[in-house]
């Protein structure tokens, strides 16, 4: 039987847009509380303002960089008694940027993904998971890729992070084993969303280039998985979700008509 979350509270990193803003829609129709963080305070203004005068959703919004531990830990701790206890959280901040080789790679690529897609979801992981371990329940998702699993030509630095938050996803389980925590990975192949103008500096024709002859997968198609690996009964638990489009058997390998 699916857990009820109507009135939990959920906290989602990199909310403003794409595969965040997604589970942002799922999770207010479940009847959720949330917590939304990210680098553009207007946008999550914008969503917050629509949550509540559609369907009366409580929302608390923040502008902030996972990349700032401190940043981190002063507004997780300054939440009030009423939001403070944290129910699910879903790593969802990440990006990729750039696709060379190691020895042409831009140091500031690696240094932003690196910070972002490990540190940041470190530092959000521990301040939220203090809580919940101390609660006895909690459950935090984790927003991986397949490039988690294999890696590709110019992948590098990135796979690296997306590898490092596969296993730190592992190891989280057997941290929090007893503790009536969760820790889940939700890891999709293509997805149409901002990533890959991000990727190549809103270069938007060589980003729509990617998903030229396929349906990559949707924001929402992620949202779905994120929201079935919250609401199993507490006695199960998704470690890891592999979520593909079905044009897609591996990272490189890509059905493209015409």
């Amino acid at each position: 039987m699916a857990t009820d979350l109507n009135g939990k509270t959920v906290f989602i990193t990199g909310a403003s847009s794409g595969i965040g803003a997604a589970c942002v829609e799922v999770f207010a129709t479940a009847g959720c509380r949330l917590l939304l963080a990210a680098r553009r305070l207007d946008r999550l203004e914008t969503m917050a303002e629509r949550l509540r005068e559609e369907s009366g959703t409580e929302v608390q919004v923040a502008a902030l960089d996972v990349r700032d531990r401190k940043a981190v830990n002063a507004w997780v701790e300054g939440l009030g008694p009423n939001w403070s206890d944290i129910d699910v959280l879903v790593n969802n901040a990440g990006l990729a940027r750039g696709l060379s080789t190691v020895y042409e790679g831009d140091i500031n690529d690696w240094e932003e993904m690196i910070d972002t897609n490990i540190k940041g979801l470190l530092w959000v992981t521990r301040a939220v998971l203090q809580g919940m371990v101390a609660r006895g329940s909690g459950h935090v998702i984790n927003i991986g890729s397949i490039a988690g699993h294999e890696t590709y030509p110019g992948g590098n630095v990135y796979c690296a992070s997306k590898h490092a938050v596969t296993a730190i996803g592992r190891a989280l389980n057997i941290d929090v084993l007893g503790t009536g925590v969760r820790v889940s990975s939700v890891d999709p192949g293509l997805v149409d969303t901002e990533f890959s103008v991000v990727r190549f500096h809103g270069d938007q024709k060589r980003a729509d280039s990617v998903y030229d002859g396929m349906e990559p997968l949707h924001g929402q198609d992620v949202a779905d998985a994120v929201f079935f690996c919250a609401t199993r009964p507490p006695h199960a638990n998704v470690r890891e979700m592999i979520l593909m489009p079905s044009a897609q058997a591996a990272a490189v390998h890509v059905h493209r008509e015409g």
